[in-house]
């Protein structure tokens, strides 16, 4: 796939889930775990890991990576694309491990295909597209996640 297929597919699957919930993570909400994640029986657990990789992966990996491409042109693209390979590769088959399988193909094809950028310019396109898929992403686990469990954990007056 090329580096602009890759960012019209990500753009799609922007649009696709911008006004929809993607299916993995309605299922995740309903406590739908195939893979049996979480322990003893429970999927809280589960949506927390969710939630925490789905905005580590916008805020902070494909983030950074755009501000490192974009605010040092002198960058070196080879070692990006490294760390792109070991830390979002492991991150990929998390996110299938606390069941969002779609959202870690697209995650390894970000990643397959960062891997075959030749410019940083071209993977700094292709992260902005990857990062406005997993801003979106994100949002959907951080909806599903039970906020009103914190109302049992209130912080004591000092």
């Amino acid at each position: 796939m090329t580096i602009d297929e890759a960012i019209a597919l990500f753009d799609a699957q922007r649009e696709k889930i911008w006004f929809d919930q993607p299916a993995e993570i309605a299922a995740l909400g309903r406590g739908e775990v195939p893979r049996g994640t979480g322990a003893r029986g429970q999927y809280l657990s589960t949506i927390i890991f969710a939630e925490g990789e789905t905005r580590t992966l916008a805020d902070e990996m494909l983030w950074g990576l755009i501000r490192v491409g974009e605010d040092n042109p002198d960058a070196d693209l080879r070692t990006l694309q490294l760390l792109i390979k070991e830390i979002m590769g492991y991150k990929a088959n998390f996110f299938d491990f606390v069941s969002l399988p779609e959202a870690a193909e697209m995650l390894h094809l970000y990643v397959r295909v960062a891997g075959e950028c030749e410019t940083l310019a071209d993977l700094v396109r292709l992260s902005h597209s990857a990062l406005s898929w997993a801003n979106r992403l994100h949002m959907w686990v951080d909806f599903i996640l039970p906020w009103g469990l914190g109302d049992g954990f209130r912080r004591i007056k000092a």
